[in-house]
């Protein structure tokens, strides 16, 4: 009962501040939204805003209510806007859009100019443009701080996930990279945002690391099989493997910030 009671009383509280109230139909805007609104200005969260597979914050987003991905019960929320990403499905959009709801797309970001941008978007959408400037800060002195360690060596570094796909040269892993003076090595296959690599493409492209998501030595399914393979196991051990969890890079946000420091710290171990 003490939890109904606390979650009607968040439009309640949104409205006699004069600030607007919000739902999310994105992962990604979920996780903008989280961290720049207060919490009675946010009416519900993207069916994925709980996995802690995708979603940064999986734990917070448990203190909202979890909407389906669908317009119909986005209709039923007496709110001012909606935030969504600029791929979450169209009719949906449409839908909220021909009934007169206030629809804020956010485009996929393809670099950390992107992201700053998708940043400052969402502070003005819930009217906190001086969180977005403090978190757009907090990004820069991981920037600054991971550039400082990647100083040391002009490491090659290949992103590689389920498969063998790796993120190409025009992705934003491929821009955080870059922003800390490390180089994507996918650009020497000629992969552009992302594409699939052989297991042979991959040895003999020699990058000096590669970059992936976990470390556990399991695999989860056969995608995931692919990062255990004898052979990328022997020339890529856990001495040349960055870890940074999926959820610090899945979007572009706040979140990576963390990852920037993830990146950092993992520079420092195979460094020695």
């Amino acid at each position: 009962m003490l939890m109904i009671v606390s979650c009607l009383g968040l439009p309640s509280a949104a409205r006699s501040t004069g600030l607007p109230r919000i739902a999310s139909i994105n992962v990604c805007t979920d996780q903008l939204l989280m961290i720049l609104a207060n919490p009675e200005q946010i009416l519900g969260l993207s069916p994925y805003s709980r996995d802690p597979a995708r979603s940064w914050d999986a734990a917070k987003a448990r203190q909202f209510p979890q909407l389906s991905g669908a317009a119909e019960d986005v209709l039923m929320l007496k709110l001012d806007v909606v935030v969504a990403g600029r791929f979450t499905r169209l009719a949906t959009r449409q839908l909220l859009k021909d009934q007169g709801v206030r629809v804020v797309e956010f485009d996929a970001a393809r670099s950390l100019d992107d992201v700053k941008k998708s940043i400052r978007l969402m502070g003005d959408v819930t009217r906190h443009p001086d969180r977005a400037l403090a978190e757009i800060s907090r990004l820069d002195a991981a920037i600054a701080h991971a550039h400082q360690v990647a100083a040391r060596k002009p490491y090659r570094v290949l992103a590689v996930s389920r498969r063998g796909w790796v993120s190409g040269r025009d992705s934003l892993t491929s821009s955080l990279l870059a922003n800390v003076g490390l180089t994507n090595a996918a650009g020497d296959l000629g992969i552009k945002s992302g594409g699939f690599a052989s297991l042979e493409n991959i040895v003999s492209l020699k990058p000096d690391f590669i970059m992936v998501s976990q470390d556990s030595g399991f695999a989860e399914d056969e995608g995931s099989a692919f990062l255990l393979h004898p052979a990328l196991e022997r020339f890529y051990p856990a001495s040349k493997r960055i870890v940074i969890p999926e959820r610090l890079t899945v979007c572009g946000g706040p979140m990576l910030a963390e990852a920037l420091e993830r990146l950092a710290s993992e520079l420092e171990r195979v460094d020695h």
